[in-house]
């Protein structure tokens, strides 16, 4: 039967509106499911509102939209307003200082407060209740370039693609090291989404290090699907000197996967 919703007849020759497909039905019910399913478990106060017909599903995605667009403003006008503190160095109360005797970075003592619980008690400690001009907090783990990229993202929740790329490993140690489970989480996702061959071993053992279980797991099935390229590789024979425990558990797992099959 043609359908007038998927047919790819023109406009003047579909038949006639009230003829549709039973893919094309059983899908406009299924969105009107989910929208109405979406409604309910965000509803609160009184009950939700209400998809009947696709005209309501299309008003309901339009008011998505609107919201979508009021909620980006929200967030460029916070993180621009953040950032600009922060790049401008404006009414700053503190300074970190990078551990290769780079130049400190003037921040603000109340920020670094709300983002790490690390950083609140050594904010809070006796030490750093001095005058601002001798209120420096040492990260002796990160250099200056990464400093300033951990800064970045606590003053702003994001960071460009090519900071991330070369500071993701020396971020999540410190995003571990200072409780920041947000930062965990954005460095989680982006060592998942760009796994590859060439930085496996990185991945799995910088997930070993800060618990990232769910990322260690598919980082070692990824490692065991390619054993062949990553084993010969020269970065392997490193690898296996720093981390004999994590080659233990490739054998293991390789071992495994070879009785499978």
């Amino acid at each position: 039967m043609d359908c007038s919703i998927c047919t790819s007849m023109p406009v003047i020759l579909r038949p006639p509106r009230n003829t549709i497909c039973g893919a094309c039905y059983e899908g406009a019910r299924s969105i009107i499911n989910l929208i109405n399913k979406l409604e309910s478990e965000k509803a609160r106060n009184g009950p939700p509102n209400s998809c009947k017909t696709l005209l309501d599903v299309s008003r309901w995605v339009c008011d998505m939209k609107d919201r979508e667009n009021v909620q980006k403003e929200e967030v460029s006008f916070l993180k621009g307003g953040f950032f600009t503190a922060l790049k401008d160095q404006m009414h700053t109360d503190m300074e970190l200082k990078p551990g290769n005797n780079g130049p400190s970075i003037p921040a603000h003592r109340a920020l670094l407060a709300t983002r790490s619980q690390i950083f609140k008690n050594m904010l809070d400690s006796d030490v750093c209740k001095a005058p601002p001009k001798d209120n420096i907090i040492t990260l002796s783990e990160l250099n200056h370039e990464e400093l300033e990229s951990l800064l970045q993202f606590l003053y702003t929740g994001s960071l460009p693609e090519e900071k991330m790329e070369k500071h993701v490993y020396s971020l999540s140690l410190a995003a571990d090291k200072y409780e920041i489970p947000y930062l965990q989480k954005f460095c989680e996702r982006h060592m998942l989404r760009s796994l590859k061959s060439s930085n496996a071993l990185n991945v799995l053992d910088i997930s070993d290090v800060c618990s990232y279980l769910s990322l260690k797991e598919t980082a070692l099935k990824f490692i065991v699907k390619n054993i062949e390229d990553i084993a010969f590789s020269d970065r392997y024979d490193e690898f296996a000197l720093k981390n004999p425990h994590l080659c233990v558990q490739i054998t293991r797992a390789s071992l495994m996967e070879a009785r499978k099959n």
